[in-house]
């Protein structure tokens, strides 16, 4: 038999059939740190090791040893930000990043701004300096006394904190935790000294027990909103609904009271990939990169639209447009902030959202249908109008990025998690990514003995960035998405511009055996900028990129790729074998750059349009 290590307390280990007693490794602040990740399910931290942050590094090494939390180990600190984001995104989980002091912390602070600006529960820690050097010129200082990268934080965070004395730790640590896990969402913020994470404790079991707190279900809601909201139904004959990104726990509700009221739907462009977009009473997405259908079902004036869980910014409220932002709305959300931006909604239904429709549907249920309000369909708007659907099926040399959604709808298995990158990337796929059969089972059947406990819901098939918007975003956060979730196909839709600024993060779904398709989207160009400034009649500079091989680099990085120049060398792609695979594979894509995007929402809103 086998020697063993067998912990006997803090300070010893003895070695089974041995006489020999070696020192265990003392316990550090760091060790507790884990073990409140480990308390509430926290599986892997995205970072970038350094000195100030070493500690927390070694502490997660002991934890992987025993079967804990694992590190991935990002190529820059937005990545790592990125895919926190990614895995908070498909598991429900609380996604956690990390870097070291100075242009660590500045690093990471763009994906924990998209983290904020997008309410994706995650928890950033930055190490600093140790106190005593605090002023004197410390390398990497990053407190208020050097660069201080720890008041950067203070707009972009829900919670921002400074460990500043060891009894502070478990508080804010505490505190962190919970501000990131509010039914709202977003980002915290904790920033310590090397000297607190080395400081030696004689326990690492945590003084509150969080996972109970994270297990409880947020049932709030306003009943009396609730019964004039049912009052107003009843009497509304044409019923419009528009289904915000906060939705994914309450999707199955929303689409109950669909059918219950019989009203007509659109989504923001974040939330398309919680529903089947070929339900028929799906009117496609409003917003960036939206449909001509979705505009018109507004325009048509319905008696009633209700908003769920949006916070009317310009990429998802049409540039702020009249026809949604007005008299007729009723705007149920369970932030306050979201609520604010409505003011001139007939109604404000504030609490949580499942639960308020759950609640809304049970009263409606009671009444007999003949009583109903005589809900009908507005039969002349439903359906979904794409923008030059003959480029859809074009079958010309170079391959139109319509084509390319239309093949990506059709080849992909129905388990997909699709991502769009900020620029023409996320226009195309908005507007034509199709799937057929795309109902998303509940993670829960995905997942086996991997659910997360504090939040439950439907998985989402695509996913953008809204608002901060990013380059590379997309790459990153399908590093997370594909660690969060194996046995999913992932497929990140990127631009080359995109791909040149983030593209190095491939080489952690490759170390990592992760099923990702990276598919750059090559026109040597910046896409949004080229076409910008012609419709905008501006002057046609800075947007040339260089024509780059993207499977050679690819392929120097052991990743497999693929040229694909026509629509019929992306038809006798083996997608079956290439989504199967333990691994990425790059497909770098020649589209027609002369394509004009549907971008004509931002081209009003910045006032340039000629």
């Amino acid at each position: 038999m086998g020697a063993k290590i067998l912990p006997v307390n803090n300070h010893t280990q003895v070695l089974e059939e041995s006489s020999v007693i070696v020192p265990a490794q003392a316990l550090e602040m760091a060790d507790l740190l884990v073990a409140y990740l480990e308390q509430i399910g926290v599986e892997y931290v995205f970072g970038v090791p350094g000195g100030a942050i070493e500690p927390l590094f070694n502490a997660m090494a002991r934890s992987g040893r025993r079967g804990g939390l694992r590190t991935i180990v990002a190529r820059h600190e937005a990545g790592a930000a990125f895919m926190a984001d990614g895995y908070a995104r498909e598991t429900g989980r609380l996604g956690v990043c990390c870097a070291t002091s100075g242009p660590g912390s500045t690093n990471m602070i763009t994906g924990v701004a998209c983290a904020h600006d997008n309410n994706v529960p995650l928890l950033a820690i930055s190490g600093l300096p140790a106190l005593p050097s605090f002023g004197r010129g410390a390398l990497q200082e990053s407190s208020d006394t050097g660069v201080n990268a720890f008041a950067m934080f203070h707009h972009c965070t829900r919670y921002n904190a400074m460990v500043s004395h060891p009894s502070q730790f478990e508080r804010k640590l505490a505190n962190a935790l919970m501000t990131a896990h509010q039914a709202t969402g977003g980002p915290a913020h904790l920033a310590i000294p090397l000297d607190i994470l080395r400081g030696a404790i004689p326990s690492a079991v945590p003084a509150y027990n969080l996972a109970a707190l994270f297990k409880q279900e947020p049932i709030l809601i306003d009943e009396r909103a609730i019964q004039r909201l049912r009052d107003e139904l009843r009497q509304s004959p044409r019923i419009a609904f528009v289904i915000g990104a906060s939705c994914i726990e309450a999707i199955e509700a929303i689409m109950e009271l669909v059918e219950l009221t019989r009203a007509l739907f659109i989504t923001t462009p974040d939330a398309k990939g919680y529903i089947n977009p070929r339900h028929p009473a799906y009117c496609g997405v409003f917003g960036f990169g939206g449909h001509d259908s979705a505009v018109g079902l507004l325009g048509s004036k319905p008696d009633i639209v209700l908003a769920f869980g949006t916070g009317f910014s310009e990429f998802v409220s049409g540039g702020w447009c009249d026809s949604l932002l007005n008299n007729r709305l009723v705007h149920i959300d369970n932030s306050e902030e979201n609520l604010m931006r409505s003011p001139m909604a007939m109604l404000h239904v504030r609490g949580h959202i499942r639960s308020v429709c759950e609640r809304l549907n049970e009263l409606l249920k009671a009444v007999p249908s003949s009583e109903a309000g005589g809900v009908m369909r507005l039969n002349d708007i439903a359906g979904v109008t794409l923008q030059s659907p003959e480029s859809y099926t074009s079958n010309d040399t170079p391959i139109k990025p319509q084509r390319l959604m239309k093949a990506l709808s059709e080849r992909c298995p129905p388990d997909t998690r699709f991502l769009a990158d900020s620029g023409n990337s996320m226009v195309w796929t908005v507007h034509y990514l199709q799937p057929l059969n795309r109902r998303i089972e509940r993670m829960r059947q995905h997942v086996v003995g991997k659910m997360p406990e504090q939040r439950s819901g439907t998985a989402n098939w695509l996913h953008v960035m809204m608002d901060f918007c990013p380059m590379g975003w997309a790459i990153g956060a399908a590093d997370g998405i594909a660690r969060g979730n194996p046995l999913c196909p992932v497929v990140c839709i990127t631009g080359d511009g995109a791909f040149l600024m983030s593209g190095q993060e491939i080489t952690v779904a490759a170390m990592e055996g992760l099923s990702v398709v990276f598919v750059v989207l090559n026109d040597s160009a910046l896409g949004m900028v080229k076409h910008g400034q012609r419709l905008a009649g501006a002057e046609a500079i800075g947007y040339e990129l260089p024509l780059v091989d993207y499977r050679k680099l690819a392929e120097a990085m052991g990743i497999p790729g693929h040229v694909i120049r026509s629509p019929q060398e992306l038809d006798n792609l083996d997608f079956n074998t290439i989504l199967r695979r333990k691994g990425p594979t790059l497909l770098d894509v020649r589209i027609d750059g002369e394509e004009v995007p549907p971008m004509v929402l931002r081209m009003k809103t910045l006032g340039t349009l000629k």
